[in-house]
């Protein structure tokens, strides 16, 4: 048994996890991140933007996919029921993994629960927009 590839949902999931991104680590979150990782202004102006973003986009990408084929799985499901999968995955899964990580590199709570809330509230919206999408 196959299963549908939604790819309008997907590609509107990677842009919107991409802006959320830039506001998130923008004018919401970005100097405080900037803080918590040691970054300095210098360090920002000399990074490889276009090979970040890009890469960033592509990995949106997977994740939006690999979300599409998870909900495919089921069907009929509810907008609600969607969401829910949706962040779970992030409460589940990503928060968790990100989790370890910083507490063996031992990064901040400041950072992580920037890094987590990103995770969160972009796959929530991914989930919401693949239950409109779909619908």
């Amino acid at each position: 048994m196959g299963t549908t590839i939604h790819w309008v949902a997907i590609l509107v999931a990677a842009v919107s996890g991409f802006l959320i991104g830039g506001i998130w680590y923008g004018p919401l979150f970005g100097k405080a991140w900037q803080a918590a990782r040691g970054l300095s202004d210098d360090a920002m102006k000399n990074a490889n933007m276009p090979m970040i973003f890009g890469l960033t986009f592509l990995l949106n990408l997977v994740a939006a996919f690999i979300l599409d084929h998870t909900l495919s799985t089921y069907s009929g499901l509810s907008l609600s029921t969607i969401v829910q999968i949706s962040s779970g995955v992030a409460l589940g899964f990503i928060i968790p993994a990100i989790g370890v990580n910083y507490l063996f590199s031992r990064q901040s709570l400041k950072l992580f629960l920037i890094d987590g809330g990103y995770w969160f509230a972009i796959y929530t919206v991914m989930g919401f927009e693949f239950a409109l999408i779909r619908m």
